[in-house]
């Protein structure tokens, strides 16, 4: 693999400037990780906007069917999807006003992360944003 993640310090430096995560593939159902990781980011005082065309609502935020649909700039793009799922967010999230694709622990996929970086993207992959927010406060 040729993905390089930022480094601890970095995640921490995008966490405490971030104040909007659209999270795809959110549940809800709360013993879901996607449910769980996103409540305790909702807990932490970010705005999570859930983008997931399956259902209305999810920790009181009416749901998107897709990252178009959300007005206004967004900090991060939380993804739960299986890896070979993120290409298909990447092309998404390029056509966005985003800054930081971030896809969950285990997903991992070379193809939309060289994707985002020819565009010049921060990319994190493989990485639990709730844990990374524990560890940087």
């Amino acid at each position: 693999m040729t993905i390089e993640i930022p480094s601890r310090e970095e995640l921490g430096v995008i966490l405490k400037k971030a104040k909007r995560i659209a999270v795809v593939g959110l549940s809800g159902n709360p013993e879901r990780t996607s449910y769980m990781v996103s409540k305790a980011m909702q807990d932490a005082g970010y705005e999570i906007i859930p983008v997931n065309p399956t259902v209305d609502e999810v920790l009181g935020v009416k749901a998107v069917k897709s990252l178009k649909e959300i007005e206004g700039h967004i900090d991060i793009v939380n993804v739960f999807r299986r890896s070979e799922h993120l290409p298909q967010v990447a092309e998404e999230f390029a056509d966005i006003d985003a800054e930081v694709f971030w896809a969950q622990l285990g997903c991992i996929n070379e193809e939309a992360y060289h994707f985002l970086k020819e565009k010049d993207y921060t990319v994190v992959m493989d990485r639990c944003i709730k844990v990374e927010h524990a560890l940087t406060k």
